[in-house]
């Protein structure tokens, strides 16, 4: 039986392939710092005369390399000789992972709301999240590279080489024509991928802005064309550094609207909750319930003092599975949640961007137990908004007494009229990603 090998097309990819990867490894060979101090010292024995000023000119080139490490200085690139490529109709999604589902959660969104505008649209995902069946079982290619904590002794050059290395080859398999990522803080192997595509649109999905001294690489701004900023309850700070690129300010980012939730009693059949109870979903990241001194317990406990409250307890999926020993405990690890806010009567939150934001979309009666020490996210601001408009109220003390108390004011929360419906950031990001494909046709 005769074997028909690769046509001449694969076989001058695969070439093209290849010549792209030893540019790459040539490209991460001269920005080592041994090759370009060697280099330096080369050159001064080539050309004599910079021998002289080599007891200065070493040394400033080796505290330039240590900052240009620490992302306090624009890395030197030389030329790359980036070969022109013929874009498709696709988009890479790069959330990063943080404590939580925060970035996954906007990129999840997006890509429903892009998907949903263009069915024929290739939407693919890279990212270091460990959740990949959530993408791959709505048919979204999923490429995935463990964070570098997941290594035992990784160094972070080493790291990010496989990071260059995988989105390199993502980017030259699926030729996309927009490069999104979502994080706080871009990895200096992305940026040295997505600076090597000149045709390819790059956006950056960031909250908050940046600040002075801050650890983020002073060039990192640079290597992308638009900066979107998803809104929040709380108004924008005002005292963050000029970026020095396009800014687009889009609505909040929510991954599940109310008309996609479960209706009350659907919902409540899944989770298997009685009809005529009321229910009360809590989710908190501190502290273990079997564990009568934590605030999830002292929150638990308060609820069971009303005989007819069942309590619903979101599972972290990237946390331990909780082992309950109480009563009318029904647990609920699934994504996303918001599926099922229909269901419940009040909840019980930290005061973090997405939940927060599930909240207020059906006004749901919530005690906010914001986390005091997240740096620029101010969480008490933001919870007290809800305050503010009457289905909120906040705990700051955490104590045992104080718990049942505002546990007690609570339930005694009257529900809110429902908010005029409001649009959706992701929607917002997905028409203007869309009309980026108009521009290059």
């Amino acid at each position: 039986m005769e074997v028909s090998g690769p046509s001449a097309e694969e076989q001058t990819r695969s070439l093209q392939a290849e010549i792209q990867r030893l540019r790459r490894d040539r490209q991460r060979l001269r920005q080592t710092v041994s090759f370009r101090l060697g280099l330096h010292l080369t050159t001064a024995v080539r050309r004599p005369w910079r021998l002289l000023a080599l007891p200065i000119s070493f040394p400033w080139l080796a505290v330039r390399l240590g900052l240009e490490r620490l992302g306090r200085t624009p890395a030197l690139l030389p030329d790359l000789d980036v070969m022109e490529k013929k874009r498709s109709k696709s988009v890479v999604l790069f959330p990063t992972n943080g404590v939580g589902f925060g970035h996954f959660t906007r990129m999840y969104a997006l890509a429903k709301r892009l998907r949903e505008a263009d069915s024929e649209l290739e939407i693919v995902f890279f990212t270091t999240m460990p959740t990949l069946h959530i993408p791959y079982a709505d048919n979204f290619p999923t490429y995935h590279l463990a964070g570098r904590g997941k290594h035992k002794s990784l160094e972070p050059s080493t790291w990010n080489g496989l990071v260059e290395d995988m989105l390199h080859m993502v980017l030259d398999v699926h030729r996309p024509a927009v490069f999104v990522f979502d994080g706080a803080f871009p990895y200096r192997g992305m940026l040295n991928a997505i600076v090597q595509e000149s045709n390819m649109h790059r956006i950056w999905v960031r909250r908050g802005m940046f600040r002075e001294g801050s650890s983020i690489p002073v060039d990192s701004i640079s290597c992308f064309d638009l900066l979107v900023r998803p809104g929040d309850a709380l108004p924008p700070a005002l005292d963050g550094i000029e970026v020095g690129t396009n800014e687009l300010e889009v609505e909040t980012m929510l991954v599940v609207e109310p008309n996609d939730m479960l209706d009350r009693a659907a919902a409540r059949r899944r989770l298997g909750l009685p009809m005529d109870a009321r229910a009360v979903y809590v989710q908190l990241g501190a502290g273990r319930i079997n564990d009568i001194e934590s605030e999830v317990r002292r929150v638990v406990d308060a609820l069971h003092k009303e005989p007819d409250v069942h309590v619903v307890l979101g599972e972290s999926m990237l946390g331990e599975r909780l082992d309950v020993d109480l009563d009318r405990i029904h647990l609920l690890r699934d994504y996303p949640n918001a599926l099922y806010l229909k269901a419940f009567d009040a909840s019980v939150q930290a005061g973090g961007y997405n939940s927060f934001h599930e909240m207020r979309s059906l006004r749901i009666p919530t005690l906010f137990l914001p986390n005091l020490s997240t740096g620029m996210d101010d969480q008490v601001a933001r919870c007290n908004v809800a305050v503010d408009e009457g289905w909120g109220c906040v705990n700051l003390d955490r104590s045992s007494d104080s718990i049942a108390h505002d546990v007690d004011a609570l339930l005694s929360l009257k529900p809110q009229p429902l908010p005029a419906a409001e649009a959706n950031g992701a929607r917002t990001l997905s028409s203007h990603i869309l009309s980026l494909f108009g521009e290059d046709a």
